[in-house]
């Protein structure tokens, strides 16, 4: 949420005044419209090749999808899990046109995650499978080897359903890897939880390290936490843990998990998926864990702690919003990101039933709650077409076709993969930001960005992981409402800070380190 805007008059607007102590901090700004109407998408699923995501058990999670660009033509790309079925890669040809790119069958895979993981400036997957894990190695044209030996990546044999990755010095990244039940404890399933592990840069390679307990993780992400601290959050699914288990953070530093006097405090839920957003612009990321039942939004404070946000802010999502199935959803990826370029962030959630599960809603539709002048969250599919209610997996937000809006791409169980083209008149004024520096960190990941105009300014991360099975990696995308130019400031992974960078509006911005002065 961008602070101090301007109306369309171009008088300033006020701060709101705070809806209650159970804000919990968080300012909450006004902000001038300016869609003349709500969010609109057109169905392009017809584009794609028919493609579903299936499988037994070991496939009612996972089903993500990555997106990035394979070729080097600045249009995103997309590789989308399959589970039994052969995962797909798809070539941007531009105008909502995809091509299958012709590979060997993948089969087992659960999702994947993008990366520049040995830093050539081509993108790599790292690719999460039930049974031993891959490493592609970008070639160029989206053309990819499997580079897993030769990389001297530990492929494991476990049942992976999550990932995330940061560097912490100019090597390689470190991984972190999620596992998800142990397929061969004859106690099983239930707490039969496997081990996680972290992959750290040795020699030619990376060794594998242990990090336990694991709660059955179905998403992880490397960002800076409340306290500024780089740490490593992982959401659990309670149906697997049943007792004992809860949400984890491990700070990165200190390699240790942090606890209730850390002001991290004990949650245990049916955790699938984490989305980052600052939402105040005070330089902590607000968190939002979806889960079968409540969607938890988490509010960060001052003091570095979290607290859970209102039932108000109507970001709950706990049951079916069209239909009369009361039964509670099953919230599955979840992503922030501005529809309308109004500068504020709004919230997508994939939703849909693990199977057959009788306890949780069947027919789910997936949410589009966006982001109000008062910070509230308001739903919105249903007028915005994309409102179906498949047992929907992984997405992501991108914009496929460069106008300067966020498209959306969804992964479905037992259902074809659906693509939506983002139609929304009278959108704001945008602004897409790359990050490119010297060294292993090519990409910049854990770099943070502001961007500020005459209304405020956002604050944003770069990061590897989070979501459900499936990531994106590419320009930083920041809806500027009004505006028409921003100051951006630069805080790289090392510290350094580079600013201020003033950029016209409606672009994409590439800031090369070794470019900018000084």
């Amino acid at each position: 949420m961008i602070g101090g805007r301007t109306s369309r008059s171009g008088r300033p607007i006020r701060r709101a005044p705070r809806r209650g102590a159970a804000l919990a901090g968080l300012s909450i700004l006004l902000a001038a419209g300016t869609a003349d109407a709500g969010p609109k998408f057109e169905d392009r699923s017809s584009a794609l090749p028919e493609h579903v995501y299936s499988g037994g058990w070991e496939h009612f999670v996972g089903g993500g999808v990555a997106v990035f660009d394979c070729n080097d033509d600045a249009r995103p790309d997309i590789f989308a899990a399959g589970g039994e079925a052969p995962a797909l890669l798809l070539r941007n040809k531009g105008d909502f046109a995809f091509d299958p790119v012709p590979r060997p069958d993948l089969l087992g895979v659960t999702g994947a995650y993008p990366l520049d993981a040995d830093a050539d400036g081509r993108a790599d997957l790292f690719v999460m499978r039930a049974g031993p894990n891959l490493l592609l190695r970008g070639l160029g044209d989206c053309a990819f080897e499997d580079a897993t030996e030769a990389m001297g990546l530990p492929a494991g044999d476990a049942w992976t359903t999550a990932f995330t990755a940061w560097w912490e010095d100019d090597d390689r990244p470190v991984m972190a890897i999620g596992n998800y039940v142990d397929r061969d404890d004859p106690d099983g399933p239930f707490e039969a939880c496997n081990d996680n592990a972290i992959l750290r840069p040795d020699g030619d390679g990376w060794r594998e390290e242990t990090l336990s307990p694991g709660f059955c993780a179905l998403s992880m992400l490397a960002a800076r936490n409340a306290r500024g601290q780089a740490a490593l959050r992982i959401s659990n699914d309670r149906h697997y843990y049943v007792r004992g288990g809860f949400e984890q953070m491990w700070d990165i530093e200190t390699r240790r998990f942090l606890g209730e006097a850390d002001g991290w405090p004990t949650v245990s839920l049916w955790g699938m998926g984490i989305a980052s957003r600052d939402l105040d612009a005070d330089g902590r990321d607000e968190v939002m864990l979806t889960s079968m039942g409540d969607q938890l939004l988490q509010l960060a404070r001052p003091d570095g702690s979290y607290a859970a946000a209102p039932f108000s802010i109507g970001s709950y999502a706990q049951r079916p919003h069209v239909g009369d199935d009361g039964r509670p959803s099953t919230g599955w990826h979840a992503e922030f990101g501005d529809i309308d370029n109004d500068g504020r962030a709004d919230l997508f959630i994939a939703k849909g039933n693990v199977d057959q599960m009788p306890t949780n809603a069947m027919r789910d539709p997936n949410n589009l709650l966006m982001q109000q002048a008062d910070g509230r969250f308001a739903e919105a599919s249903v007028a915005a077409g994309i409102a179906t209610t498949e047992r929907s997996r992984g997405a992501a937000l991108a914009d496929f076709d460069g106008d300067g809006r966020l498209d959306l791409v969804v992964v479905n169980r037992r259902a074809p993969m659906e693509l939506w083209r983002n139609v929304t008149g009278a959108t704001g004024h945008w602004l897409a930001i790359d990050l490119v520096q010297p060294g292993g960190n090519r990409s910049a990941i854990g770099a943070r960005v502001t961007v500020e105009t005459e209304a405020g300014r956002q604050v944003l991360q770069r990061v590897i992981g989070g979501g459900h099975a499936g990531g994106r990696l590419g320009p930083l995308h920041v809806g500027l409402g009004q505006a028409t130019a921003a100051r951006v400031t630069v805080e790289w992974p090392d510290g350094t800070v580079t600013a201020p960078h003033p950029v016209e509006a409606d672009r994409t911005v590439t800031l090369d380190r070794a470019a900018l002065p000084g």
